[in-house]
Protein backbone atom coordinates (compact mmCIF):
# COMPACT_ATOMS: atom_id res chain seq x y z
CA UNK A 1 0.00 0.00 0.00
CA UNK A 2 2.78 2.48 0.94
CA UNK A 3 4.54 1.77 -2.34
CA UNK A 4 1.35 2.75 -4.16
CA UNK A 5 0.79 6.10 -2.38
CA UNK A 6 2.53 8.35 -4.97
CA UNK A 7 0.50 6.66 -7.72
CA UNK A 8 -2.72 7.08 -5.75
CA UNK A 9 -1.99 10.75 -4.98
CA UNK A 10 -1.27 11.40 -8.64
CA UNK A 11 -4.45 9.76 -9.92
CA UNK A 12 -6.48 11.58 -7.26
CA UNK A 13 -5.20 15.01 -8.36
CA UNK A 14 -5.41 14.29 -12.10
CA UNK A 15 -9.02 13.15 -11.81
CA UNK A 16 -10.03 15.94 -9.42
CA UNK A 17 -8.76 18.59 -11.82
CA UNK A 18 -10.49 16.94 -14.76
CA UNK A 19 -13.84 16.99 -12.96
CA UNK A 20 -13.53 20.50 -11.52
CA UNK A 21 -15.34 21.96 -14.54
CA UNK A 22 -18.46 19.77 -14.25
CA UNK A 23 -20.49 21.54 -11.54
CA UNK A 24 -19.70 24.92 -13.12
CA UNK A 25 -20.14 23.96 -16.79
CA UNK A 26 -22.84 26.64 -17.32
CA UNK A 27 -20.21 29.27 -16.39
CA UNK A 28 -17.90 28.07 -19.16
CA UNK A 29 -20.41 27.80 -22.03
CA UNK A 30 -24.08 28.34 -22.89
CA UNK A 31 -26.36 25.46 -23.92
CA UNK A 32 -26.13 21.70 -23.59
CA UNK A 33 -24.16 21.20 -26.82
CA UNK A 34 -21.46 23.76 -25.98
CA UNK A 35 -21.16 22.51 -22.41
CA UNK A 36 -20.83 18.93 -23.65
CA UNK A 37 -18.01 20.10 -25.96
CA UNK A 38 -16.09 21.57 -23.00
CA UNK A 39 -16.68 18.35 -21.09
CA UNK A 40 -15.76 16.04 -23.99
CA UNK A 41 -12.62 17.92 -25.13
CA UNK A 42 -10.78 16.49 -22.14
CA UNK A 43 -11.88 12.96 -23.00
CA UNK A 44 -10.87 13.40 -26.63
CA UNK A 45 -7.32 14.18 -25.50
CA UNK A 46 -7.37 11.17 -23.20
CA UNK A 47 -8.82 8.92 -25.88
CA UNK A 48 -6.06 9.61 -28.40
CA UNK A 49 -3.28 9.14 -25.84
CA UNK A 50 -4.17 6.12 -23.69
CA UNK A 51 -3.36 3.35 -26.18
CA UNK A 52 -0.03 4.83 -27.40
CA UNK A 53 0.83 5.43 -23.74
CA UNK A 54 0.01 1.83 -22.84
CA UNK A 55 2.12 0.45 -25.69
CA UNK A 56 4.99 2.81 -24.82
CA UNK A 57 4.84 1.83 -21.15
CA UNK A 58 5.49 -1.81 -22.09
CA UNK A 59 8.63 -0.69 -23.95
CA UNK A 60 10.14 2.18 -21.96
CA UNK A 61 8.51 1.64 -18.57
CA UNK A 62 5.60 3.15 -16.68
CA UNK A 63 7.41 5.80 -14.61
CA UNK A 64 8.49 8.23 -17.39
CA UNK A 65 4.92 8.39 -18.69
CA UNK A 66 3.49 8.85 -15.19
CA UNK A 67 5.77 11.85 -14.61
CA UNK A 68 5.09 13.32 -18.07
CA UNK A 69 1.35 13.02 -17.45
CA UNK A 70 1.60 14.89 -14.15
CA UNK A 71 3.67 17.64 -15.78
CA UNK A 72 1.06 18.12 -18.52
CA UNK A 73 -1.68 18.16 -15.89
CA UNK A 74 0.04 21.00 -14.04
CA UNK A 75 0.68 22.97 -17.25
CA UNK A 76 -2.88 22.56 -18.54
CA UNK A 77 -4.36 23.68 -15.23
CA UNK A 78 -2.34 26.89 -15.37
CA UNK A 79 -3.33 27.51 -19.00
CA UNK A 80 -7.04 26.96 -18.31
CA UNK A 81 -6.86 29.51 -15.51
CA UNK A 82 -5.28 32.00 -17.92
CA UNK A 83 -7.61 31.26 -20.87
CA UNK A 84 -10.95 30.04 -19.45
CA UNK A 85 -13.22 30.44 -22.48
CA UNK A 86 -13.69 29.79 -26.19
CA UNK A 87 -11.35 27.78 -28.39
CA UNK A 88 -8.32 28.11 -26.06
CA UNK A 89 -10.35 26.45 -23.30
CA UNK A 90 -11.19 23.51 -25.58
CA UNK A 91 -7.54 23.17 -26.63
CA UNK A 92 -6.20 23.21 -23.08
CA UNK A 93 -8.88 20.80 -21.92
CA UNK A 94 -7.62 18.52 -24.68
CA UNK A 95 -4.02 18.90 -23.44
CA UNK A 96 -5.22 18.15 -19.93
CA UNK A 97 -6.78 14.97 -21.32
CA UNK A 98 -3.53 13.94 -23.01
CA UNK A 99 -1.70 14.32 -19.71
CA UNK A 100 -4.34 12.24 -17.94
CA UNK A 101 -4.11 9.61 -20.68
CA UNK A 102 -0.35 9.28 -20.28
CA UNK A 103 -0.64 9.06 -16.51
CA UNK A 104 -3.66 6.80 -16.13
CA UNK A 105 -2.71 4.30 -18.80
CA UNK A 106 0.78 3.86 -17.34
CA UNK A 107 -0.52 3.83 -13.75
CA UNK A 108 -3.16 1.20 -14.47
CA UNK A 109 -0.62 -0.95 -16.34
CA UNK A 110 1.69 -0.56 -13.32
CA UNK A 111 -1.10 -1.74 -11.00
CA UNK A 112 -2.30 -4.60 -13.22
CA UNK A 113 1.28 -5.92 -13.52
CA UNK A 114 1.50 -6.23 -9.73
CA UNK A 115 1.24 -9.72 -8.13
CA UNK A 116 -1.78 -8.42 -6.18
CA UNK A 117 -3.25 -6.80 -9.28
CA UNK A 118 -6.91 -7.08 -8.26
CA UNK A 119 -6.35 -5.27 -4.96
CA UNK A 120 -3.93 -2.64 -6.32
CA UNK A 121 -6.08 -1.92 -9.39
CA UNK A 122 -9.04 -1.55 -7.04
CA UNK A 123 -7.09 1.08 -5.09
CA UNK A 124 -6.22 2.91 -8.31
CA UNK A 125 -9.83 2.99 -9.52
CA UNK A 126 -10.97 4.02 -6.02
CA UNK A 127 -8.46 6.90 -5.99
CA UNK A 128 -9.64 7.85 -9.47
CA UNK A 129 -13.24 8.11 -8.33
CA UNK A 130 -12.38 9.83 -5.04
CA UNK A 131 -10.60 12.43 -7.13
CA UNK A 132 -13.66 12.82 -9.32
CA UNK A 133 -15.82 13.24 -6.19
CA UNK A 134 -13.53 15.86 -4.65
CA UNK A 135 -13.32 17.70 -7.96
CA UNK A 136 -17.09 18.01 -7.90
CA UNK A 137 -17.56 18.81 -4.21
CA UNK A 138 -14.66 21.20 -3.74
CA UNK A 139 -15.44 23.14 -6.90
CA UNK A 140 -19.14 23.37 -6.09
CA UNK A 141 -18.43 24.56 -2.55
CA UNK A 142 -15.74 27.05 -3.59
CA UNK A 143 -17.94 28.45 -6.36
CA UNK A 144 -20.83 28.95 -3.93
CA UNK A 145 -18.58 30.43 -1.24
CA UNK A 146 -16.27 32.61 -3.32
CA UNK A 147 -18.55 33.17 -6.33
CA UNK A 148 -15.65 32.14 -8.57
CA UNK A 149 -16.03 29.17 -10.92
CA UNK A 150 -12.24 28.93 -11.40
CA UNK A 151 -11.45 28.42 -7.70
CA UNK A 152 -11.67 24.63 -7.86
CA UNK A 153 -9.40 24.48 -10.90
CA UNK A 154 -6.88 26.69 -9.08
CA UNK A 155 -6.96 24.43 -6.00
CA UNK A 156 -6.25 21.20 -7.87
CA UNK A 157 -3.67 22.84 -10.12
CA UNK A 158 -1.75 23.79 -6.97
CA UNK A 159 -2.14 20.27 -5.56
CA UNK A 160 -0.63 18.81 -8.74
CA UNK A 161 2.74 20.27 -7.66
CA UNK A 162 3.26 17.90 -4.68
CA UNK A 163 1.85 15.05 -6.78
CA UNK A 164 4.55 15.70 -9.37
CA UNK A 165 7.22 16.02 -6.67
CA UNK A 166 6.35 12.70 -5.01
CA UNK A 167 6.46 10.87 -8.34
CA UNK A 168 10.25 10.63 -7.91
CA UNK A 169 9.53 7.86 -5.39
CA UNK A 170 7.69 5.64 -7.90
CA UNK A 171 9.56 2.51 -8.99
CA UNK A 172 8.84 0.28 -11.96
CA UNK A 173 6.68 -2.82 -11.63
CA UNK A 174 7.94 -6.14 -12.97
CA UNK A 175 7.16 -6.80 -16.64
CA UNK A 176 8.89 -10.07 -17.48
CA UNK A 177 6.05 -12.51 -16.69
CA UNK A 178 3.71 -11.17 -19.38
CA UNK A 179 3.41 -12.47 -22.94
CA UNK A 180 4.06 -10.19 -25.89
CA UNK A 181 0.86 -8.58 -27.15
CA UNK A 182 -0.64 -9.29 -30.56
CA UNK A 183 -2.76 -6.16 -30.98
CA UNK A 184 -4.84 -7.44 -33.91
CA UNK A 185 -5.52 -10.74 -32.18
CA UNK A 186 -6.51 -9.05 -28.93
CA UNK A 187 -8.97 -6.75 -30.69
CA UNK A 188 -10.40 -9.68 -32.65
CA UNK A 189 -10.87 -11.92 -29.59
CA UNK A 190 -12.09 -9.26 -27.17
CA UNK A 191 -13.86 -6.80 -29.48
CA UNK A 192 -17.24 -7.04 -27.76
CA UNK A 193 -15.65 -6.74 -24.34
CA UNK A 194 -14.13 -3.41 -25.34
CA UNK A 195 -17.32 -2.35 -27.13
CA UNK A 196 -19.24 -2.90 -23.90
CA UNK A 197 -16.63 -0.78 -22.11
CA UNK A 198 -17.30 2.08 -24.54
CA UNK A 199 -21.00 2.14 -23.75
CA UNK A 200 -21.30 1.03 -20.14
CA UNK A 201 -18.27 2.76 -18.60
CA UNK A 202 -18.80 5.84 -20.77
CA UNK A 203 -22.41 6.06 -19.60
CA UNK A 204 -21.43 7.86 -16.39
CA UNK A 205 -19.82 10.63 -18.44
CA UNK A 206 -22.88 11.05 -20.64
CA UNK A 207 -25.23 11.39 -17.68
CA UNK A 208 -22.87 13.81 -15.91
CA UNK A 209 -22.55 15.95 -19.04
CA UNK A 210 -26.25 16.60 -19.66
CA UNK A 211 -27.62 16.57 -16.13
CA UNK A 212 -26.40 20.08 -15.09
CA UNK A 213 -28.31 21.82 -17.89
CA UNK A 214 -31.30 19.49 -17.53
CA UNK A 215 -31.72 19.98 -13.79
CA UNK A 216 -30.86 23.67 -13.59
CA UNK A 217 -29.62 23.11 -10.04
CA UNK A 218 -26.97 25.31 -8.43
CA UNK A 219 -23.35 24.12 -8.52
CA UNK A 220 -23.17 22.92 -4.89
CA UNK A 221 -26.28 20.73 -5.21
CA UNK A 222 -25.12 19.42 -8.59
CA UNK A 223 -21.78 18.50 -7.08
CA UNK A 224 -23.46 16.46 -4.34
CA UNK A 225 -25.83 14.73 -6.75
CA UNK A 226 -23.18 13.77 -9.30
CA UNK A 227 -20.71 12.78 -6.59
CA UNK A 228 -23.00 9.91 -5.60
CA UNK A 229 -22.06 8.20 -8.89
CA UNK A 230 -18.38 8.18 -8.00
CA UNK A 231 -18.89 7.35 -4.32
CA UNK A 232 -20.88 4.28 -5.34
CA UNK A 233 -18.12 3.31 -7.79
CA UNK A 234 -15.50 3.60 -5.03
CA UNK A 235 -17.50 1.29 -2.77
CA UNK A 236 -18.03 -1.19 -5.60
CA UNK A 237 -14.37 -1.37 -6.68
CA UNK A 238 -13.21 -1.94 -3.10
CA UNK A 239 -15.73 -4.73 -2.47
CA UNK A 240 -15.96 -6.39 -5.90
CA UNK A 241 -12.34 -7.75 -6.06
CA UNK A 242 -13.30 -10.11 -3.20
CA UNK A 243 -15.85 -11.75 -5.53
CA UNK A 244 -15.18 -13.60 -8.79
CA UNK A 245 -17.03 -11.95 -11.67
CA UNK A 246 -16.83 -13.45 -15.16
CA UNK A 247 -16.90 -10.64 -17.73
CA UNK A 248 -19.63 -11.76 -20.16
CA UNK A 249 -22.43 -12.62 -17.70
CA UNK A 250 -21.52 -9.63 -15.52
CA UNK A 251 -21.83 -7.27 -18.48
CA UNK A 252 -25.05 -8.88 -19.69
CA UNK A 253 -26.81 -8.43 -16.35
CA UNK A 254 -25.27 -5.03 -15.64
CA UNK A 255 -26.24 -3.60 -19.02
CA UNK A 256 -29.92 -4.29 -18.39
CA UNK A 257 -29.75 -2.88 -14.87
CA UNK A 258 -27.84 0.14 -16.20
CA UNK A 259 -30.56 0.79 -18.77
CA UNK A 260 -33.17 0.95 -16.05
CA UNK A 261 -31.02 3.19 -13.86
CA UNK A 262 -30.23 5.63 -16.68
CA UNK A 263 -33.91 5.86 -17.59
CA UNK A 264 -34.81 6.43 -13.93
CA UNK A 265 -32.21 9.21 -13.64
CA UNK A 266 -34.41 11.35 -15.90
CA UNK A 267 -36.93 11.30 -13.05
CA UNK A 268 -34.70 11.22 -9.97
CA UNK A 269 -30.99 11.62 -9.14
CA UNK A 270 -31.41 8.79 -6.62
CA UNK A 271 -30.65 6.49 -9.56
CA UNK A 272 -27.10 7.87 -9.78
CA UNK A 273 -25.59 5.56 -7.12
CA UNK A 274 -26.94 2.54 -8.99
CA UNK A 275 -25.21 3.74 -12.18
CA UNK A 276 -21.97 4.24 -10.25
CA UNK A 277 -22.07 0.86 -8.49
CA UNK A 278 -22.78 -1.02 -11.72
CA UNK A 279 -19.89 0.80 -13.40
CA UNK A 280 -17.56 -0.25 -10.59
CA UNK A 281 -18.54 -3.91 -10.86
CA UNK A 282 -18.05 -3.84 -14.65
CA UNK A 283 -14.60 -2.23 -14.33
CA UNK A 284 -13.44 -4.77 -11.74
CA UNK A 285 -14.68 -7.71 -13.80
CA UNK A 286 -12.93 -6.50 -16.95
CA UNK A 287 -9.62 -5.53 -15.29
CA UNK A 288 -9.43 -8.84 -13.41
CA UNK A 289 -9.97 -10.70 -16.68
CA UNK A 290 -7.32 -8.63 -18.50
CA UNK A 291 -4.76 -9.35 -15.74
CA UNK A 292 -5.48 -13.09 -15.94
CA UNK A 293 -4.70 -13.17 -19.67
CA UNK A 294 -1.01 -12.56 -18.74
CA UNK A 295 -0.58 -10.47 -21.88
CA UNK A 296 1.48 -7.25 -21.65
CA UNK A 297 -0.67 -5.06 -19.45
CA UNK A 298 0.31 -1.78 -21.08
CA UNK A 299 -1.47 -2.87 -24.26
CA UNK A 300 -4.38 -4.53 -22.45
CA UNK A 301 -5.13 -1.63 -20.11
CA UNK A 302 -4.40 0.77 -22.96
CA UNK A 303 -7.18 -0.82 -25.00
CA UNK A 304 -9.48 -0.77 -21.97
CA UNK A 305 -8.76 2.91 -21.35
CA UNK A 306 -9.14 3.73 -25.05
CA UNK A 307 -12.56 2.10 -25.01
CA UNK A 308 -13.61 3.84 -21.80
CA UNK A 309 -12.50 7.26 -22.98
CA UNK A 310 -14.05 6.71 -26.39
CA UNK A 311 -17.30 6.35 -24.48
CA UNK A 312 -16.54 9.42 -22.37
CA UNK A 313 -15.84 11.37 -25.57
CA UNK A 314 -18.63 10.23 -27.88
CA UNK A 315 -21.53 9.59 -25.53
CA UNK A 316 -21.58 13.05 -23.84
CA UNK A 317 -21.32 14.76 -27.23
CA UNK A 318 -24.10 12.58 -28.66
CA UNK A 319 -26.34 13.04 -25.62
CA UNK A 320 -25.71 16.79 -25.61
CA UNK A 321 -26.56 17.04 -29.30
CA UNK A 322 -29.81 15.09 -28.90
CA UNK A 323 -30.74 17.08 -25.79
CA UNK A 324 -30.09 20.38 -27.56
CA UNK A 325 -31.88 19.52 -30.80
CA UNK A 326 -34.75 17.28 -29.66
CA UNK A 327 -35.00 17.32 -25.88
CA UNK A 328 -33.69 15.80 -22.69
CA UNK A 329 -36.14 12.90 -22.53
CA UNK A 330 -35.03 11.51 -25.93
CA UNK A 331 -31.41 11.90 -24.80
CA UNK A 332 -31.94 9.86 -21.63
CA UNK A 333 -33.96 7.24 -23.54
CA UNK A 334 -31.22 6.95 -26.17
CA UNK A 335 -28.61 6.32 -23.47
CA UNK A 336 -30.83 3.75 -21.75
CA UNK A 337 -31.43 1.96 -25.05
CA UNK A 338 -27.71 1.82 -25.82
CA UNK A 339 -27.06 0.28 -22.41
CA UNK A 340 -29.70 -2.40 -22.88
CA UNK A 341 -28.42 -3.29 -26.36
CA UNK A 342 -25.02 -4.35 -24.96
CA UNK A 343 -26.65 -7.40 -23.36
CA UNK A 344 -26.97 -9.01 -26.80
CA UNK A 345 -23.51 -8.97 -28.47
CA UNK A 346 -21.40 -9.59 -25.34
CA UNK A 347 -22.11 -13.30 -25.71
CA UNK A 348 -19.98 -13.25 -28.88
CA UNK A 349 -16.83 -12.22 -26.95
CA UNK A 350 -14.06 -14.83 -27.06
CA UNK A 351 -13.29 -14.22 -23.40
CA UNK A 352 -10.60 -16.88 -22.99
CA UNK A 353 -7.72 -16.74 -20.54
CA UNK A 354 -4.94 -16.84 -23.12
CA UNK A 355 -3.33 -14.40 -25.54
Amino acid sequence: MLRSLPILLGIFVVMALSNAVVPVLPDFADGAAAQSAVYAAYFLGTFISVLPAGIASDRIGRVPLIRAGLLLTLASGVLILLFPSGLPLLIFRGIEGIGAGLFFSAALAWANSHPSSGRISGYVVAAQNLGLVMGLLATGWLDSTLDNHLAGIALFTILSIPALATSVAIRESKLETFARADLAGIVRNYFWLFAATVVLVGMTGAVAAIYPEYSGNDSSLLALQLATINVATVVAVLIAPRITFRPAPTIRISSLLMAGAVGASYVTPYAFPIIGALTGVIIVAILAFLAETKIQQGVMTGLFNTSAYAGFTVLPALAGLVAGEIGFLPAFLLLAGMSAMMAIPIGRCRCEFRG
